[in-house]
């Protein structure tokens, strides 16, 4: 079986463990996996075991300063190999001078990568999200001789695309978690082969066990639970203004946020300016074993991104029978088709999303055949069990016969 590096912006992360997953599915495989991150992680702020990852995780920073400089002279000496790369970042496309120069940097910091990976027989570097940890795979990948393959999920292919032009096109294979990503990208990319972008769907534990609702009185409050970082594309500004319109309206609601991020602050000062203190409540980050607990809760599970793939909590509060409110947009209606295994509003349109709030009150216990019909959905489409291996049976077969076709190419082999 090859080796394969395994890289992300940052590993291990609570928010992603579709990641860790992956990981684990392919070395039950026998393949052999060398996990790394761009960014350096805090044991402490994880729990025990992602805490574990951490120690057999090949972290870029800190930067080792002798290898810098060894990259340096490698970039002159393999010029003729990266002068494509320097090219399309310093004289083509419409970047931003500030953009320009990261990627520079980001193609000596992926020469440094390859000499971390020297010597370490690897056949094959996947990169997981398509922001800046893969321009550096693409090129250690490059000096490497190697192949090189990313997955995409949302805002790395609709909203921060840097560069993807040239990674696609490099790039021997691309994972992406929904039938809208990828005619985004055939027809955003028209150069590109369609057989190498594959949509490879992410999933959930479909035995979980449905909790009973508890702790709150279902005739006097509306209980809205919504999970996600608190960042600007999650929107959560627009919830907590949804949240006062609600009330204005004479209903009583309390609203869940879990999740913590750079906005906080903002939400805070938000939700004090509305007069919404008991109404809404930011609980910080969950982990996961306990976020069951706050769906058992819930009466309608929402999500207010503007940018998404399809995000776990969705798939997480279908299979618990849970009724959901999301925005229309990219691959989310695969997942919530309106009226049928949930509810659907345009995004940005406060009005229609506080009348489907309002919708669901009072419909109740008749929207019971959609919530089921939704996690049927789920165990069909979105199961963790039957897309995980789905997912190693094609990266194995894969990366086998890019490694065949790559054999005898290699410049450096693992001789830097």
């Amino acid at each position: 079986m090859p080796t394969v590096a395994y890289i992300t912006n940052q590993f291990p992360s609570p928010v992603e463990p579709y990641v860790a997953e992956e990981i684990r599915e392919l070395r039950r495989r026998g393949v052999k996996i060398i996990a790394c991150s761009a960014r350096r992680v805090d044991p402490s702020a994880l729990d025990d075991e992602l805490a574990l990852l951490t120690s057999e995780t090949l972290y870029l920073q800190p930067v080792r300063f002798g290898l810098l400089a060894r990259a340096s002279w490698l970039c002159l000496w393999r010029f003729p190999l990266l002068v494509d790369l320097f090219e399309r970042v310093i004289v083509q496309g419409n970047e931003s001078p500030l953009r320009r120069v990261r990627a520079l940097l980001h193609t000596w910091l992926g020469v440094y990568y390859a000499l971390l990976l020297g010597g370490r027989g690897v056949e094959h570097i996947h990169a997981h999200h398509g922001y800046f940890s893969s321009w550096i795979a693409m090129v250690a990948a490059r000096v490497l001789g190697i192949g090189f393959g990313m997955t995409l999920h949302g805002s790395d292919l609709l909203l921060h695309a840097n560069y993807l032009d040239t990674k696609l096109k490099d790039c021997a294979f691309c994972l992406t978690v929904s039938t809208y990503n990828r005619q985004y990208i055939l027809e955003h990319y028209p150069g590109i082969e369609p057989g190498k972008i594959r949509v490879q769907r992410l999933g959930v534990n479909a035995a979980r066990e449905i909790s009973p609702d508890a702790g709150v009185d279902r005739n006097s409050c509306l209980v809205m639970l919504a999970v996600g970082r608190l960042h600007t594309v999650k929107d959560h500004a627009f919830l907590v203004r949804a949240c006062r319109r609600l009330r204005d309206h004479g209903m009583k609601l309390l609203c869940l946020i879990a999740g913590e991020g750079p906005e906080r602050a903002s939400l805070e000062r938000l939700i004090r300016e509305l007069d919404l203190q008991e109404e809404v409540k930011l609980l910080g980050h969950v982990p996961r074993e306990q976020l069951d607990s706050y769906y058992a809760m819930a009466d309608v599970v929402v999500l207010t991104s503007r940018s998404e793939g399809i995000p776990l909590v969705l798939m997480e509060a279908m299979v618990l029978v849970k009724t959901v409110l999301a925005p229309a947009i990219t691959g989310i209606p695969e997942l919530v088709m309106d009226g049928k295994t949930g509810f659907l509003y345009p995004v940005d349109s406060l009005d229609d999303f506080v009348a489907r709030v309002e919708m669901i009150q009072e419909s109740g216990s008749s929207l019971r055949p959609i919530r089921q019909a939704a996690r049927r959905h789920v165990l069909e489409h979105f199961n963790r069990e039957k897309n995980l291996p789905a997912f190693g049976e094609f990266f194995v077969t894969r990366i086998s016969s890019t490694v065949e076709s790559k054999a005898h190419e290699n410049p450096l082999l693992q001789q830097i």
